[in-house]
């Protein structure tokens, strides 16, 4: 069994319409800070860049700053960059298509604020761009050297600055400031009014500042430097760019002190949308600052805003909830609304057709995510503690949740309610959740009482309180097949309560250490147990043997914490897994805990097959084996100094004799660890709660040459040589022994639908399993879907009796055909639904329906240009077809 695995995507906030998840984490060291796209750089906050290309999926170059990157803006006409640290702005040319040596070259180094950047914009043919800063001014760069504008300072503000916007094809500008404050800058020079320096004159004035650099700081030993002083002498002033305030709008009212936090303009609409500390923002029509909406999205601050190419949508970004909102102004509605964990993900679990997942974190959130497209379309927010387990139930369509605040709560997935609640006669902290089978019995472990609960799913009812273990319960689990229950204690035992035989102990397993967790298998026949030695066990639970063993401890290989006196390799001695899963197939058993590394296992031969590395961001704990001698000291580890200056929506008031940062404040750093592991029931992907949020592994067939059972004869060009002189079977053995995913397809589709039913009686068994598997992974992303279904219906009839005697392997390609054909159906079931109520007359949509029936007959027809049908006749055509069809169906 091959092992691909591959990071198909991560939900933390998930991404935008159908965006291309890219996983970074595998190059990055620290968080991503800021990107911006021409090919796609992206900048980490100690100064690392890397150039990812979105077509390759890859990263093409890594550079370093050597100190964080505050903002990045590609020039309107992609030729250039800029970048600011610190006071300082790098203008860079943009990498091309064409391999270079140095994607990032140097081009100009522009020096002229005072305190830290903020904001970048460009004119709009890339002449001149504007920088803003801390230190309440904005500066106007060229970005050639021209003669009327070299560098021009902007004040008039009160506080830092914000944002700086040009106007359309102009050099006018605005400027917005943290106090809520917006200027209106003209200029008395149009862009086609600047006037470029000749070549002498440029290369002297590039002599001269390097002569004035002294031992300032220098970024490239090539490109040229150019220093902006803030007052200039009347000579200088002839005959340059003037800038002229024209006007100055404030936002807040009297009395009102809410801090602006983030701007965007759109030029082609002049359209000025703010967001402020409150959760409120304001749209403006700007240059009359004419108020166009006010409205709030929540309590927390607003960090980003971004507008959309046509102005007509605008998305927020509220990192203090990890919420993404999508509006569009117009109408005033939402277009998307995401809300990721603010806080750490704990257990997850995959619905019974792997569509969906349900997540539970520390913010007491219950929150069900689409497996396709990555959205969280529900939340639960019942509970009033964190949430410590979740599953689902064997239909798929209750959510069952276990809290901290002593209840268990079920959701409903139709009607979107929590429509049953689950409490214990005492107050206890619910630590482990379970379901049997049939979806009937809900059992929770308890971490205080030391007790199993029972309850009824139909009545609501506490069946029994099952006592006997003398530690908290970590873990509980039901038998697939049969109906016993395996809890595991810190009392270092794990014990099988029959539920027909009056909820008796039927054994108990005795370990050497405390259990943390217990998982069956998918048939039912074998029990694994991880516990605090680092061991997982495998236990024949019908006769209470051992049949094996895995020591973990040294795959787990945990890092080093800051504060840690020992070792990693001593650490990792008191470490163990934490969470166990296993496969669809059950041949192999998923392992992760406090540590970087999932390990995946074969069951029977005990040995580990690959190691996943979940994150390489160095901005958590945890992650290196060995600490930084660098930030080591007499006085112990810099990790205990805070060298933050404090919040950036307050005032930082040092304490005396302190000259940077306070002294009395510290940072935190979460450690990384996997929280909870869960195979997919179609046996594709698995997923993982971790410290960086919720990944999915899956299989990527598609960038992986797997031949199976492969001849020197069996060539592409053979297989179409077999398939042209209509051998079907042939063919299709060929092209799944080759096992290229578009020769398949090629050789399915070529197939007439009159031979289906042949071909599938003569396939041979061995490939029917994989035909099957195809058509899963086709209906996916084909539009044929008559024709595959076909194919689906043909291989389970006539297959169907032999398929069911390997039902338990077959079982998670049976599930991810399911899956497939459920998508499909629910999509057709709304179109038709509603094509009834247009005919009932209780729908407006009737037109789209018409549209689509027009074009689906006139698909593959090919009429003359001067041949054009009117407007009634198609209507009367659509309308005599639509009732034909209605009274077919009624």
């Amino acid at each position: 069994m091959k092992f691909a695995y591959r990071v198909r995507g991560v939900a933390r906030v998930p991404p935008m319409f159908g965006l291309k998840k890219i996983n970074l984490c595998t190059y990055s060291f620290f968080r991503v800070s800021s990107f911006f796209s021409n090919p796609f750089p992206s900048f980490l906050p100690e100064g690392a860049a890397l150039l990812v290309s979105l077509i390759g999926k890859s990263v093409i170059h890594q550079f370093h700053f050597q100190k964080p990157v505050h903002c990045v803006c590609f020039s309107p006409d992609g030729r250039k960059f800029v970048i600011t640290k610190d006071n300082v702005a790098l203008m860079y040319h943009a990498p091309g298509k064409k391999r270079e040596f140095n994607a990032f070259v140097l081009d100009k180094t522009y020096y002229g604020p005072y305190d830290e950047t903020t904001c970048i914009d460009w004119t709009d043919d890339s002449k001149c761009f504007a920088v803003g800063s801390k230190d309440m001014s904005t500066w106007v760069f060229g970005a050639e050297r021209w003669v009327n504008l070299i560098y021009y300072s902007l004040g008039g503000h009160k506080d830092a600055i914000v944002a700086c916007f040009f106007e359309e094809n102009s050099l006018d500008l605005y400027t917005i400031s943290q106090d809520g404050a917006l200027c209106v800058w003209q200029c008395d020079t149009d862009l086609d009014g600047l006037k470029l320096r000749p070549p002498k004159d440029r290369a002297e004035d590039k002599n001269e500042s390097v002569k004035d650099l002294g031992e300032e700081f220098i970024e490239e030993p090539t490109g040229e430097e150019i220093h902006g002083k803030a007052t200039t002498n009347e000579q200088e002033r002839r005959e340059k760019v003037k800038y002229s305030r024209a006007a100055k709008y404030f936002f807040n009212k009297e009395g009102d002190f809410n801090n602006l936090t983030s701007a965007a303009y759109h030029k082609k609409t002049h359209l000025l949308v703010t967001g402020f500390a409150s959760g409120i923002f304001h749209l403006h029509e700007l240059p009359e600052f004419n108020l166009i909406h006010s409205l709030s999205i929540s309590d927390q601050r607003i960090a980003t805003i971004s507008i959309n190419c046509t102005g007509d949508w605008i998305a927020f970004g509220c990192s203090g909830l990890g919420q993404l909102l999508v509006w569009e102004w117009q109408s005033e509605s939402y277009v998307l609304k995401q809300q990721g964990h603010f806080n750490s993900m704990v257990s997850l679990a995959y619905s019974p057709d792997g569509q969906y997942l349900v997540t539970g974190g520390d913010d007491g959130k219950v929150k069900v995510w689409n497996t396709g497209s990555s959205f969280c379309f529900v939340t639960f927010t019942e509970h009033t503690s964190s949430i410590s387990a979740v599953t689902f139930t064997s239909t798929g369509y209750v959510i069952l949740s276990a809290s901290l605040d002593g209840t268990v709560r079920a959701f409903d997935l139709h009607r979107y309610r929590n429509f049953r609640t689950f409490t214990s006669p005492r107050p206890a902290q619910f630590s482990c959740l379970a379901v049997d089978s049939s979806g009937e019995i809900i059992s929770a472990g308890s971490q205080d009482s030391f007790d199993v609960f029972v309850w009824s799913m139909q009545s609501g009812r506490l069946l029994d309180v099952l006592s006997g273990h003398e530690g908290p319960i970590s873990s509980l689990c039901f038998n697939p097949m049969k109906s016993i229950l395996a809890s595991a204690s810190w009392d270092k035992t794990v014990r099988l309560w029959d539920m027909f035989d009056s909820w008796r102990t039927k054994e108990t397993l005795t370990l050497n250490s405390d259990v943390l967790v217990v998982a069956f298998r998918p048939d039912g026949n074998e029990l694994a147990v991880a516990a605090l030695d680092g061991q997982i066990t495998f236990w024949d639970h019908e006769n209470a043997v051992q049949m094996g063993s895995i020591e973990g401890r040294h795959d787990l290989q945990m890092g080093r914490k800051e504060l840690d006196k020992i070792t990693a390799k001593q650490a990792a001695k008191s470490k163990s897994f934490t969470t166990l899963c296993y496969s669809a197939d059950g041949q192999s058993i998923l392992a992760g805990g406090l540590s970087k590394f999932v390990c995946i296992y074969h069951v029977k031969e005990q040995i580990l097959m690959k190691k996943f590395e979940i994150s390489c961001n160095l901005s958590l704990d945890a992650m290196e084996e060995y600490l930084d001698r660098r930030k080591m000291t007499e006085f112990g580890s810099m990790a205990l100094i805070d060298d933050g200056a404090g919040d950036e929506d307050g005032v930082a008031i040092a304490l005396p004799g302190v000259k940077r940062g306070d002294m009395s404040s510290r940072h935190f750093k979460p450690e990384i660890r996997v929280t909870c592991l869960r195979f997919s029931p179609t046996g594709r992907s698995w997923a993982a709660t971790t410290t960086e949020g919720l990944l999915i592994y899956s299989l990527d067939s598609g960038l992986i040459f797997d031949p199976f059972e492969l001849d020197i004869d069996i060539t592409p060009s053979s297989v179409r040589k077999v398939l042209s002189q209509k051998e079907y079977t042939m063919a299709i053995v060929m092209a799944f022994r080759l096992n290229e995913k578009k020769l398949i397809q090629e050789v399915i589709e070529t197939v007439p639908c009159n031979e289906v039913d042949i071909v599938c009686s003569s396939l041979p068994e061995l490939y029917v399993e994989k035909v099957l598997e195809f058509l899963a992974s086709a209906f996916e992303t084909s539009h044929h879907l008559e024709f595959y279904l076909t194919w689906a219906q043909r291989l389970l009839m006539l297959h169907g009796q032999k398929l069911k005697t390997r039902s338990g392997k077959l079982l998670p390609v049976i599930q991810f055909l399911q899956k497939s054909i459920q998508r499909h159906f629910e999509d057709v079931s709304k179109l038709y639904l509603k094509a009834i109520e247009c005919w009932e007359g209780k729908c407006w949509n009737r037109y789209n329906i018409k549209y689509a029936l027009a074009i689906s007959q006139q698909r593959g027809m090919k009429r003359p240009a001067e041949t054009s049908v009117s407007e009634e006749e198609l209507e009367d055509s659509n309308s005599d077809y639509l009732m034909e069809e209605a009274t077919t169906h009624s």
